[in-house]
């Protein structure tokens, strides 16, 4: 059921990383991985099964949204997850934009 805003003692902006602030540029994640990394957890963070469904709630929007900068492998096994990083064009997208920037 919906609640009023003013029920809230305090309401925060909804933001969220980047791919080029959360990935590093030479590694591929699961999807299990990104949903640790945009909780600020460790890869290898070990979570309880429910916590890790609520987290995956969260990582699979941001990949979908995200995806023109993302890009995808095929999984080593079919019971495997497929692994996603950066595109290399959106590093270097993404590297242009900073060094755009700081010569304004």
């Amino acid at each position: 059921m919906p609640r009023q805003k003013r029920d809230f003692a305090e309401l925060y902006p909804c933001e969220f990383y980047t791919p080029q602030e959360l990935l590093d540029d030479d590694k591929m994640y699961s999807v299990y991985e990104i949903a640790r990394l945009l909780q600020g957890l460790e890869v290898d963070a070990e979570i309880d099964e429910g916590i890790e469904d609520i987290l995956l709630d969260w990582a699979i929007p941001w990949i979908m949204h995200n995806s023109e900068q993302l890009a995808i492998a095929e999984p080593p096994t079919d019971e495997d997850p497929g692994f996603y990083g950066l595109r290399p064009e959106a590093t270097a997208e993404a590297e242009q934009a900073t060094d755009d920037a700081k010569n304004e």
